[in-house]
C-alpha cells in the first residue's frame, strides 16, 4: 500500500521551517502549492498556505494530523508569483509562514473568501411578482419602476437612474415590500484598449522622448530615469503606462507615502479612460482585498500603491515603475524586512516585464548598477516650457542673528516674495514645537523612560510625547527635580516654527504639514488645494513636503537646518542628505516664475554641502559613490544587520555575541567576510527594551546568504534565541 502524501504548510509563526500534516478527509485530489488552509496548531486552528508535497516526514505518520479544512479550489497565486513570495521570504531570511501572511491582505490571511466587485441590483419579490401591470397607476413613478423589472427581471441602481427613476422612488417601492435588492458579481471584462485616455498626452521634449522609445516594453530590463526635480519623469510614465494597456497587459506602479496617492490617483484618472486599483495601508481590509482581486483576475489594467503593493497579483503583467526609488519607505523596517525596490527587479526578470526606476537623486545602488552595466541609465536634464531650477544661497549661522531659528536673511527673502504675491515652503524635518524641555536651573531634561531619547514638547495638545514609542505625559509646570519654575523649550520644530510665523507675518496665512496635522483622511489633499490656489502663503512642514509635490506658485524654499546628516554615525546619512535637501529644493520654481533656495548651515564650507548646492547631485553621488569604494561599503560590499532587544541588556548583547562566535565558525574573518559587534546603535533602548547590533559584511552575494541560512538555523535552536526578540535585516538602510 502506498504511503499518504504529506503536505508541507507554512503557517503564520516565527519559526524557519515547514510543518507536515496529512490530506484531509474529503479531499479527492491532490492540493496544489499555494493552497489555502486551516490546520491545527497546538491548540488553536490557524491558516495555512501549502508550500509543496512529500512522499515522507521526519515525524511518524501516526503522529501527524490531518488538514482540517480545505479554503480555496485552486491556489489564489500564480506559480510565478507564489515563487516570489518564497523567493522573499528565503532571501531576507524571515520565516516563510509570517512573510506570506504580510504580504498577503488581512482578509486573505484570516481565511476569508475572496472578495468580488459587486452592484446592487433590483428585483422584484414574490408579492411584487404577483401584481398586475397597472398596480400603481395612481404613482406613475412608482408604477414605472414596477413595470420595468417586469420587463426586465433585474436592474442596476444605475440602470434605473438612466430611466429617469430615482433612488427616492426606489425605496418607497422597496418599503411597500414590492422590490428587494440583490447583489451581483461584475463581470471581468476587457478595458476599452482602443479608448484608454481621458486627455490628451502632453507633447514631449526631446529628451523626455527619447527616453520613452528607449524603454523596450517587450522584455525585461532595468531602467533607471535620473530626472531633476520638475523635469517631466510623471509624463513620461503616463504615457509608457498608455503604450503597455493599450497592448492589454497591466501597469503596476509604486509610490513611497500614502500621503503621495490622492494626487497621483488625480493625475492617473485625469489621463486615462480605466479603472485603477489602489493598494496601500490606509484602505480598510475589504477594500484592500476587492482591489488586490481586481489586479489578480484582470479587471483594472492599472494598479498604483505604496510598498506592500510590490507583491500585488497580475493577471497580465507588463510594466512596473517605483518612483523616488532612492526613498526609504520601499524598504520594511519591521517584521518582514523586505525593500519593494530590489523585489520589484526580480519581479520584473521573471515575469519578463520592464521596470522603470525613476528618481531626481536615484540611490548610490542603482548608479552603482548603472556603472556595471546592469541598469539602462536615462536622463532628464532641465524643465519643461519657462520653468528653471531654483538658484542657491548659502547662510553662515555662525555669523548670523537668529530669531527662533531664523537668520534676518531668510526673513527679509519671505518678505520680499509674498510682497510679489509669491508662496514660500519652510523645511524643517523636527515635528512638535520644540524637541527639548529643560530646567534653568538644575539643567533637568524630560526623558522618556522606555526609549534613549528626549520627549518632544508639543504645545497645541500641552503634552510631551516620544516620537519612537508614542509614549506621552502632560507638559510640568514646574521641574520634577528642583521644583523650580524655569523650565524652557530648547530647539525648534514645525508647531514653534508656525508660531513665529503667524507672529511676524499675521496677514498671510500659515499651513503646516507634519504628521499631527495630517491625521484625517483628507487633510493633505486640503491643505494641496489650498496652495494650488495660488494665493500667497507659507507652508512649513516636514519631509512630508519633499515628495512629488508640484506647487507652481512657490517660488522660494527656506532650508532651516541642514546639518543633521553632516556627522551622523550611519554611513548612509550623508546619501539621505542630499537626497532630502534636493526634493526639497525642487519644490521651487516649477512655475513660470524664477525659484530660489536658501539653505541655513553652522557648516557652509563643509564640502558636502558646497558640491551640492554648487555642482548637483549628479557630483554630489559620484562623490559619495568614491567615499564608499574606499571605505569597501555598499554598494561595493554586501551588508546584513543581526539586532537583538531584550528588557535585561545583557541578554541582548550575549545573545549577538554567540551568533558572532557561531558565524565566525561557519564563515571565519577573512577579505571575503567581515564582522562589527556587537554594539549598541545610536538609540540603545527602544520602547522599554535594550537593543545591540551585529554587521556582517561579505564580497559575495550568495556567500552571505548561505552564512545566514546556517546562522539562523543554528541561532534558533538556541535556548538565548527564545528568550530575546531578534532579526535579520538584510541590505539595510537604517543603522539606527
Amino acid at each position: 500500500m502506498p504511503s499518504p502524501v504529506v503536505y508541507q504548510v507554512a503557517v503564520p509563526s516565527p519559526l524557519r521551517r515547514l510543518f507536515d500534516y496529512l490530506p484531509p478527509g474529503e479531499a479527492r485530489q491532490a492540493l496544489k502549492p499555494g493552497t489555502r488552509v486551516k490546520v491545527p496548531f497546538g491548540r488553536r486552528q490557524v491558516i495555512g498556505i501549502i508550500i509543496k508535497t512529500v512522499q515522507k516526514s521526519s515525524l511518524p505518520l501516526g503522529k501527524l494530523k490531518p488538514i482540517s479544512a480545505i479554503l480555496d479550489l485552486q491556489p489564489l497565486l500564480s506559480e510565478p508569483q507564489f515563487n516570489l513570495h518564497l523567493w522573499a521570504a528565503q532571501y531576507y531570511q524571515h520565516p516563510v509562514g509570517d512573510a506570506l501572511a504580510a504580504s498577503l491582505p488581512a482578509l486573505i490571511r484570516k481565511g476569508e473568501p475572496v472578495p468580488v466587485e459587486t452592484v446592487t441590483h433590483w428585483q422584484l419579490t414574490t408579492i411584487g411578482l404577483g401584481l398586475p401591470e397597472s398596480a400603481l397607476r395612481t404613482a406613475p413613478r412608482q408604477q414605472q419602476l414596477l413595470n420595468a423589472l417586469q420587463k426586465h427581471a433585474r436592474l442596476s441602481t444605475a440602470g434605473l437612474k438612466n430611466l429617469g427613476i430615482s433612488r427616492q422612488i426606489i425605496k418607497q417601492v422597496a418599503d411597500k415590500k414590492l422590490i428587494e435588492s440583490i447583489e451581483v458579481e461584475t463581470e471581468v471584462t476587457d478595458w476599452n484598449k482602443s479608448n484608454i485616455l481621458a486627455e490628451a498626452p502632453h507633447k514631449l521634449t526631446r529628451q523626455q522622448s527619447a527616453a520613452l522609445n528607449s524603454i523596450n516594453t517587450n522584455t525585461f530590463n532595468t531602467y533607471l530615469l535620473q530626472g531633476e526635480t520638475g523635469s517631466g519623469k510623471t509624463e513620461v510614465y503616463l504615457q509608457l503606462i498608455q503604450t503597455v494597456v493599450e497592448t492589454g497587459k497591466q501597469a503596476l506602479v509604486l509610490i513611497p507615502e500614502i500621503s503621495l496617492t490622492p494626487q497621483t490617483l488625480q493625475r492617473f484618472q485625469q489621463r486615462f479612460n480605466c479603472s485603477i486599483a489602489v493598494m496601500h495601508s490606509g484602505l480598510t481590509d475589504k477594500e484592500r482585498a476587492l482591489a488586490w482581486n481586481a489586479a489578480r483576475t484582470g479587471r483594472v489594467p492599472i494598479v498604483l500603491g505604496t510598498r506592500s503593493a510590490i507583491f500585488t497579483p497580475l493577471a497580465n503583467p507588463g510594466l512596473i515603475i517605483v518612483d523616488e526609488e532612492h526613498d526609504s519607505s520601499f524598504k520594511q523596517q519591521e517584521g518582514f524586512r523586505y525593500s519593494a525596490r530590489d523585489i520589484a527587479v526580480i519581479r520584473a526578470q521573471r515575469e519578463k516585464t520592464p521596470l522603470l526606476l525613476g528618481s531626481a537623486t536615484p540611490s548610490l545602488e542603482s548608479l552603482h548598477n548603472c556603472h556595471q552595466g546592469k541598469y539602462h541609465k536615462l536622463t532628464l536634464t532641465g524643465r519643461p516650457g519657462n520653468a528653471r531650477q531654483p538658484q542657491w544661497q548659502l547662510v553662515d549661522l555662525r555669523q548670523s542673528q537668529l530669531k527662533t531659528g531664523f537668520s534676518a536673511t531668510l526673513i527679509n527673502a519671505m518678505e520680499d516674495e509674498l510682497a510679489q504675491g509669491n508662496q514660500v515652503l519652510v523645511f524643517l524635518n523636527r515635528r512638535g514645537f520644540a524637541p527639548t524641555l529643560n530646567c534653568h536651573n538644575c539643567g533637568w531634561i524630560a526623558d522618556c523612560h522606555r526609549c534613549s531619547a528626549r520627549l518632544t514638547v508639543h504645545k497645541s495638545s500641552n503634552r510631551l510625547l516620544c516620537h519612537h514609542c508614542e509614549h506621552q505625559e502632560p507638559v510640568p509646570l514646574a521641574c520634577p527635580a528642583c521644583m523650580s519654575s524655569q523650565l524652557q523649550f530648547l530647539g525648534q520644530g514645525t508647531e514653534r516654527s508656525e508660531s513665529l510665523l503667524e507672529a511676524l507675518f499675521p496677514e498671510t496665512p500659515i499651513l503646516r504639514v507634519d504628521r499631527d496635522t495630517t491625521r484625517r483622511k483628507s487633510a493633505m489633499q486640503s491643505m494641496v488645494e489650498k496652495m494650488n490656489s495660488g494665493k500667497p502663503c507659507i507652508l512649513v512642514g516636514t519631509q512630508m513636503l519633499a515628495k512629488g509635490h508640484h506647487f507652481p506658485n512657490v517660488t522660494l524654499v527656506v532650508i532651516l537646518d541642514a546639518d543633521g546628516g553632516l556627522f551622523s554615525p550611519d554611513f548612509r546619512a550623508p546619501e539621505k542628505m542630499g537626497q532630502l535637501i534636493t526634493q526639497v529644493a525642487g519644490r521651487a520654481g516649477r512655475g513660470e516664475k524664477p525659484g530660489k533656495v536658501i539653505l541655513q548651515s553652522h557648516y557652509c564650507d563643509h564640502p558636502m554641502l558646497t558640491t551640492l548646492s554648487q555642482r548637483g547631485y549628479v557630483a554630489f553621488s559620484d562623490q559619495l559613490l568614491n567615499e564608499r569604494k574606499l571605505a569597501q561599503l555598499p554598494p561595493f560590499q554586501y551588508l546584513c544587520v543581526l539586532r537583538s532587544e531584550a528588557p535585561d541588556v545583557r541578554d541582548a548583547d550575549q545573545f549577538l555575541r554567540l551568533a558572532r562566535q557561531h558565524a565566525e565558525r561557519l564563515a571565519p574573518p577573512s577579505p571575503q567576510f567581515g564582522y562589527l559587534g556587537p554594539l549598541p546603535p545610536a538609540m540603545e533602548k527602544r520602547s522599554g527594551r535594550y537593543r545591540r547590533q551585529l554587521s556582517i559584511h561579505a564580497s559575495s552575494r550568495p556567500r552571505l546568504q548561505q552564512l545566514l541560512t546556517l546562522l539562523c538555523q543554528q541561532l534558533e535552536q538556541t535556548p538565548l534565541g527564545k528568550k530575546v526578540r531578534w532579526s535579520v535585516d538584510v541590505d539595510p538602510v537604517d543603522m539606527s
